[in-house]
């Protein structure tokens, strides 16, 4: 399907890897010019290369506010106007909510709130004066329905789903759609760090947990990378033009909510 998105310009966040990485390889396959970032310049500078023709790499953390806006600045050096927006971060660690003291919480809020809130605001100048944008967010299923030793990154993820629905409704006249892509279970690094601490809380080995996880999903396993990006492609896409304000889960069926 031509997602009729070729020749746009599109900066994807924490995209070396895992689910960022999908949504930046998805997003080239439609011909779009994508920037790919992370914090590990060697590691991005190899797979830009690796993904091919049309995409670069900016170095950075978007936990750092000030880094925010050099990172959008370069990429629009690099590419021109930014029409796509895909904001993903490295989760916040997993654990029972009263073991996270004050500076977990605060870390929490950059890195997966307030960064997708400012880089959202630095790329709607761009969005409006091409009146076409589509930013999307990648959160959680947790946000639908929370999961056990999940509170901080549910609480920091559910805050950016409340402002990211009223930017929604302020921007959709200006041809900029906002939306949210919900990851279940999914064989990242991220959720390894989830059932290596099940396993440590349950005595049980990793292979245990994973699998435990596994079979918990209606589909009878974890999520992959591939699963993933198209979807955030098509959320890009003029196909898309009257999708906003939306929370879509790709979990195999996990989320047991009726709506």
């Amino acid at each position: 399907m031509d997602l009729g998105i070729s020749g746009l310009n599109a900066l994807v966040l924490g995209s070396t890897q895992g689910l960022g990485l999908s949504c930046a390889v998805a997003l080239a396959e439609a011909g779009v010019n994508v920037v790919i970032n992370g914090r590990d310049a060697e590691k991005g500078k190899r797979v830009a290369s690796e993904i091919g023709k049309g995409v670069a790499f900016v170095a950075g953390d978007v936990s750092e506010p000030a880094e925010r806006r050099r990172i959008v600045e370069e990429a629009r050096r690099l590419t021109g106007p930014i029409a796509i927006l895909v904001t993903n971060a490295g989760g916040p660690p997993p654990g029972p909510l009263e073991t996270h003291d004050h500076p977990v919480w605060q870390k929490a809020l950059e890195s997966n709130m307030l960064s997708a809130i400012d880089l959202a605001g630095l790329v709607l100048p761009d969005m409006r004066a091409g009146r076409f944008g589509r930013i999307v967010n990648v959160t959680s299923f947790t946000v639908r329905e929370p999961y056990p030793n999940m509170g901080l990154a549910t609480g920091v993820r559910a805050g950016l789903t409340g402002a990211m629905a009223s930017l929604a409704r302020e921007v959709a006249r200006d041809g900029i759609t906002v939306n949210n892509v919900l990851p279940g279970l999914m064989d990242t690094g991220a959720l390894k760090r989830v059932y290596d601490a099940q396993a440590k809380r349950q005595g049980i080995t990793p292979d245990q947990a994973k699998t435990a996880m596994a079979e918990s999903v209606p589909m009878g396993r974890l999520g992959e990378a591939d699963d993933f990006g198209p979807v955030c492609a098509f959320l890009c896409s003029r196909h898309a033009s009257y999708m906003t304000g939306q929370n879509i889960t790709v979990d195999g069926g996990l989320v047991r909510a009726l709506i």
